[in-house]
């Protein structure tokens, strides 16, 4: 396995840099809902959806590393419809366990 840049002179680890910066959003939604701000941390996770579906958007397949999972138009339609179901049900819900 050579350690050298990929084609198009990239570096490797570039290649897995939009995927970094939406699994950072998770987490931090992931840290919000365990802290109990389940509602908040939700939004962070629809936010880092469309984070996904923006950075598709953005970058060609050979830079979009591993949010390139399908066709750029197929991954933005489900990027982007996955991430304001997600946001509307964490704007809409009222009441509940761990509701403030």
């Amino acid at each position: 396995m050579s350690t050298g840049p990929q084609r198009g002179g990239k570096h490797p680890v570039l290649v897995h840099l939009p995927f970094a910066l939406v699994m950072t959003v998770v987490v931090v939604g992931l840290v919000r809902i365990a802290m109990y701000s389940w509602r908040e941390g939700t939004v962070w996770i629809g936010l880092a959806l469309l984070l996904a579906a923006g950075l598709r958007v953005l970058l060609r397949d050979e830079q979009a590393g591993l949010i390139a999972i399908r066709s750029r138009p197929i991954d933005v339609l489900l990027y982007g419809m996955f991430s304001v179901l997600v946001l509307v049900v964490a704007i809409t819900i009222q009441g509940g366990p761990l509701s403030r």
